[in-house]
């Protein structure tokens, strides 16, 4: 218990996350939480899905559980397993079992990275019924109030092979994220980064430059975490 106390107060934000709002999607978030629906956020990668997320539980004054999604990720990695310590087999709780006994956000970034057979132990926490079934223990784990479920994906990688299935995806509120305009972009890059506003807006001119060179064989230009990156290292 003592172990799990210490977990959580890692993953608790206590200082305000730096975000500017693109349009409405805090809004739509908390509405999101209070009526328990599941978030789904779309949008390229390095836009400021993680730090929305980051930001929106600061504000639920939740902690926040992020796994990374990978092709290896197994549903024990996300529910837990039996780990022998000494003589005797003891269970380990992975981070959405954490997350749901602890009223936490669980968030599961680019959730097409994971294998298929994966994602499905997702689908009981995402519908009405909010629970976490664990076979290995033969328990069922209602998830309370507070808990709130969320994943991300980046469209532009997406192929048949690689898509939420309607199953999965028809479970979520979703969010449509884009990289902010000029002078948000600006702004943002300005105080991540340290550098003052002519720099910034010559690095996000640049960025948008490379946006528009899909047709010329660049699948995706320079993101917001890119530009903020360059500006530290100008420094």
């Amino acid at each position: 218990m003592e172990t799990q106390k210490k977990k959580l107060a890692e993953h608790k934000i206590v200082k305000e996350p730096y975000y500017l709002p693109q349009g409405n999607e805090i809004e739509l978030a908390l509405a999101a939480q209070r009526h328990k629906l599941p978030l789904l956020l779309k949008g390229p990668t390095g836009c400021g899905k993680t730090r929305f997320m980051q930001y929106l539980a600061w504000k639920l004054d939740r902690p926040l559980i992020t796994v990374s999604c990978h092709d290896d990720l197994s549903t024990s990695d996300l529910i837990g397993r039996y780990l022998v310590q000494g003589n005797e087999a003891v269970w380990i709780d992975g981070p959405l079992t954490l997350a749901v006994k602890a009223g936490a956000i669980c968030y599961l970034d680019e959730i097409v990275e994971a294998r298929k057979d994966t994602t499905v132990v997702i689908h009981p926490l995402a519908d009405d019924r909010r629970e976490l079934p664990i076979e290995k223990l033969g328990a069922f784990y209602a998830a309370p109030e507070e808990f709130m479920l969320s994943v991300s994906y980046n469209p532009g990688y997406q192929s048949i092979l690689k898509d939420l299935k309607p199953s999965t995806r028809q479970r979520f509120v979703s969010l449509s994220f884009d990289y902010p305009e000029r002078s948000l972009e600006t702004r943002i890059v300005m105080h991540e980064a340290g550098i003052d506003e002519e720099f910034a807006a010559q690095l996000v001119h640049l960025a948008h430059m490379t946006r528009g060179l899909k047709e010329s064989g660049l699948p995706e230009g320079a993101s917001t975490r890119l530009l903020i990156q360059a500006g530290l290292l100008a420094q």
